[in-house]
């Protein structure tokens, strides 16, 4: 496989980093996340030098660039891999043998990040897009970490978009520019937490606290109001909770001095105390098979690592997935372990994916990339696969200026697509699928679900949106309005378990529910039984809980990425560009093609299904 180099110098604190785009002679999907064409090309630059550091984004990309570097490995080239489910044993070992320089790559995601100065390591890989500007110059640094030694690094993008993304990074290096978000408001579970852990400590004034905790930047702004309803939480549960002992942490005494309610609480709070909620996982041992008795595996192994229990719930045995750089068998469950074997090496295994590994595209680098795209001008630094691929856009629909937002609508089969293009980041676009679902219902077209990725959305009904749309030109402009983040959005949260999901993480932190105990703890199952039962009964009695409260800001800022939402919707008022097409555009197919779609449901789902599989039956007997 031949492989072309971008060149790009640029300049860093006197020295000056070589940092390139890797370009490959074969035309890069338009769709996927893998890179896999990339391999080659990674693993020559892996054995021409001393030791390489390959970032990537998540932990499902890591297992698998590892074992397809490892397939290529007919040099017997010392790699290895590194990623915070691997128990803890084994990720220190592949520091030892870095440190001591045995290793001629790792395989790793943001645990190598920050902190370790390896002065060997003379290449640094990022294989898919960056996401962020700061985070590549941090990984960036990783590379000849020596003073007045330039830093090496090589971009490799998994797909035609990413290619965008990367020369929109590389030239924010060049500008030594970053893109660290806005500070968040300081949340009130973290407050309640807070509180319980300064009666824990001593007796406190509740006016003296106040301005104590309204010192701190992130809770400037915070109100009296507020800071009482976390007291009261804190002392009674709240009002719907208040009859319920347990939920009482601390008492004001005659001196209006408030403190602990007993020794127990403040012994709980010590086993509890933290505000990063993990996924719930359950660790993977490597089991034996006995011989005697076919079938029966013993967990008499090591210990791999940990994956999130929901993956673990979808194995059946006899499935093979990738974990710890090794193929495994699934045999079971054995009490709170999950029990494997080697599978060898010709199973065709999955990959374990993880709630945490989501990296939105920032805001900066999405600004850029729209300039890019909108600007022919600057095609010419772009490889030229791209450039023909953004040229087929162009003669076949168009393509948006940089405040623009582009929505395409066309037939496929028996459905009706719309796909529109706002590059603005997986979390915001999947907040306004949703969103854009339960309008286009409300209008009887019928969605049946959506797909998003970091740079577009497409969706897909049994109504014609764009017959719609040319019957009334105020449709789309009404469609992505942006009073969409009032009654719509609360609505859909009150329905979508994503804020019980929310919830059960802001009552953790706050304290409403203990995770440990002396000698014991809670299941992730015992934890979402009890967060959701506590949750119905506020919902429906004390609908401005402080907890309700915090979870909907939770889910604003985090998972939902609703301010950014707000402020593409804002951008594109009066900037709709609606371009009705007879078939899918070079554009619309990255999006179509992306993994993880969403269905609706709705009241009207059966009649939605029934009519959809019966379009299917007319379609396969014409």
């Amino acid at each position: 496989m031949g492989a072309q180099l971008a060149d790009l110098v640029v300049v860093q604190g006197g020295a000056q980093p070589d940092i390139r785009m890797l370009e490959l002679d074969e035309r890069l999907p338009l769709a996927g996340h893998t890179a896999s064409l990339s391999m080659p090309a990674i693993y020559d630059l892996i054995r021409d030098h001393k030791t390489t550091l390959v970032f990537v984004n998540t932990r499902l990309q890591a297992e698998y660039t590892f074992q397809e570097l490892w397939k290529l490995n007919d040099d017997g080239l010392a790699i290895a891999l590194h990623h915070g489910s691997l128990d803890v044993s084994q990720r220190r070992r592949v520091e030892e043998a870095m440190a001591a320089g045995r290793l001629k790559a790792v395989v790793c995601t943001a645990t190598l990040d920050l902190g370790i100065d390896w002065g060997d390591v003379d290449l640094v890989v990022n294989v898919g897009a960056p996401k962020g500007a700061s985070r590549i110059m941090q990984r960036i640094g990783r590379s000849n970490h020596r003073m007045d030694e330039p830093s090496q690094a090589y971009l490799v993008p998994a797909n035609r978009f990413e290619i965008l993304e990367c020369r929109a990074a590389l030239d924010a290096v060049h500008e030594a520019a970053q893109d660290t978000p806005d500070a968040r408001i300081g949340a009130l579970d973290v407050l309640c937490q807070h509180i319980l852990g300064m009666a824990c400590a001593e007796p406190f004034k509740l006016d003296e606290l106040y301005e104590e905790v309204r010192s701190a930047a992130p809770y400037a702004g915070l109100s009296w109001e507020d800071f009482e309803a976390c007291v009261a939480f804190v002392a009674t549960g709240g009002y719907a909770l208040r009859a319920y002992e347990r939920f009482a942490k601390i008492v004001k005494g005659r001196d209006d001095l408030w403190r602990v309610r007993d020794a127990k609480v403040a012994q709980q709070y010590r086993l509890n105390v933290g505000t990063i909620v993990e996924s719930s996982m359950i660790k993977v041992r490597l089991g034996k098979s006995l011989r005697s008795r076919p079938g029966t595996v013993l967990p008499r192994g090591k210990i791999l690592g940990e994956i999130e229990e929901y993956f673990a719930e979808t194995l059946t045995p006899g499935d093979t997935f990738l974990f710890a750089g090794e193929v495994l068998r699934f045999e079971g469950i054995s009490e709170d372990e999950v029990l494997v074997t080697r599978a060898g090496s010709g199973a065709d295994p999955m990959i374990p994916s993880y709630e945490g590994g989501k990296f939105p595209l920032s805001t900066f680098l999405a600004a850029r990339v729209r300039e890019i795209l909108a600007d022919p001008f600057e095609w010419d630094r772009l490889p030229q696969q791209m450039t023909e691929w953004l040229l087929q856009q162009r003669r076949r629909s168009l393509l948006p200026g940089p405040r623009d937002l582009l929505v395409e609508t066309f037939p496929r089969g028996n459905r009706f697509y719309m796909t529109c293009f706002p590059f603005e980041g997986r979390l915001a676009h999947q907040t306004l699928g949703m969103l854009l679902t339960r309008r286009l219902e409300r209008t009887k077209l019928k969605p049946l679900g959506f797909v998003a990725n970091d740079y577009g959305i497409a969706v897909y009904a049994l109504g014609d949106i764009a017959a719609r749309a040319a019957r009334d030109p105020t449709f789309m402009d009404e469609l992505f309005s942006e009073d969409m983040l009032g009654d719509d959005l609360e609505d859909w949260l009150a329905e979508s378990a994503l804020m019980k999901r929310t919830f059960r993480q802001c009552a953790v932190i706050a304290g409403l529910i203990e995770r440990r105990f002396p000698g014991e703890k809670k299941t992730g199952r015992q934890v979402t039984i009890s967060t959701d039962l506590v949750y119905d009964v506020l919902r429906k009695h004390e609908p401005d809980h402080v907890l309700l409260r915090a979870a909907r800001a939770d889910a604003a800022t985090g998972l939902l990425d609703v301010r950014r939402l707000g402020m593409m919707l804002e951008r594109i008022r009066g900037r709709i560009i609606h371009k009705p097409l007879d078939r899918v555009s070079p554009l619309s197919v990255s999006v179509m093609l992306e993994i993880g779609r969403e269905r609706v449901y709705s009241d009207n789902a059966d009649e939605i299904l029934a009519e959809a599989e019966a379009a299917l039956l007319d379609e396969a007997l014409a």
